[in-house]
């Protein structure tokens, strides 16, 4: 079966709270490169250590691998246990 991605943009993606979680997200990238923890193209993802994406301070961010960072377990909310 095919995705419907206009579906997936218009029930989800697109709605003003994952908007801005998506945001806080771009923006902790942009913080670790600024600092110089991260490159363009390094194949490292920022990691939220306590899982809130909104939640930018220093302490909470971390470098990890793409695998490492998506490969926590999670709750049918998709929080991590």
């Amino acid at each position: 079966m095919a995705r419907n991605y206009t579906g997936e943009y218009k029930n989800y993606q697109g709605k003003p709270a994952q908007r801005r979680r998506n945001d806080a997200r771009k923006a902790a990238r942009r913080k670790m490169v600024a600092a110089g923890a991260v490159k363009k193209g390094d194949g490292k993802h920022v990691h939220h250590r306590n899982g809130n994406p909104k939640d930018n301070s220093r302490n909470n961010l971390a470098i990890t691998a793409i695998k490492t960072n998506r490969s926590f377990p999670r709750t049918s909310k998709a929080r991590k246990r």
